[in-house]
């Protein structure tokens, strides 16, 4: 299907779960994730309305943001390994998976102004995924305070691959309550208003839970 039609059900999808929430539908902001196609299709994209396109491997990024460039507002969502920093630093808005220190240190180097990251937490201790423990992100806040170049927007999470509704909704909720106690302490370099979760199994659910970023790939732009 084209990129156009899912699109139009993912916005009702969209609508209906802020409607559930009593949420403005402009609180959220959609990503494509183009990780896994094509320039073109990242470009129809576009073309459907997109502005916002996801990438998590510095070479699909420099790919695309060579022929598409600053038509969209890029976000770096996967692993970004500290020497691959220098290469991505000036053509991404955004970076949701901050998990330590030498990664901070490197992007502090090598931005000129101020980055929004997001710090990835892992919420559900699965041994498969990268981010800190719950427990280790206020005191990983507080050491980046010495990097004027990073400025913490928000946390991210991937919840697990499961059906089962209130596991995903306790994970996103988990993450929520987290964002809430760092928000309300006030930090200067980490104002942390956002949430970046929910993918195309279960970004309805995150939606209604708090998200204000969802990362949608298959259901959006397809494999």
């Amino acid at each position: 299907m084209s990129v156009e039609g899912n699109l139009a059900k993912i916005n009702q999808q969209i609508e209906q779960a802020c409607k559930n929430s009593g949420r403005p539908k402009n609180e959220i902001t959609l990503i494509a994730v183009t990780k896994y196609v094509t320039t073109e299709r990242a470009q129809e994209a576009l073309e459907a309305g997109i502005k916002h396109l996801g990438e998590n491997r510095k070479e699909g990024l420099l790919e695309k943001y060579e022929e598409i460039g600053d038509q969209a507002t890029w976000h770096f969502i996967g692993t970004l390994q500290s020497r691959k920093v220098k290469d991505v630093i000036g053509q991404v808005s955004m970076i949701h998976s901050l998990d330590r220190k030498s990664l901070a240190k490197e992007i502090n180097k090598r931005a000129s102004c101020p980055v929004p990251c997001f710090i990835q937490v892992n919420i559900s201790e699965e041994e498969s995924k990268h981010g800190l423990a719950a427990s280790e992100v206020e005191s990983f806040i507080e050491v980046l305070s010495h990097y004027e170049n990073v400025k913490v927007v928000g946390l991210m999470t991937m919840a697990p691959h499961t059906d089962d509704e209130e596991k995903l909704r306790g994970v996103f909720r988990q993450l929520r309550a987290l964002r809430d106690r760092i928000r309300d302490k006030g930090y200067r370099h980490a104002p942390c208003e956002y949430l970046s979760m929910g993918m195309s199994n279960d970004f309805a659910l995150a939606i209604e839970e708090g998200a204000t970023h969802i990362r949608l790939g298959s259901s959006l732009v397809g494999e």
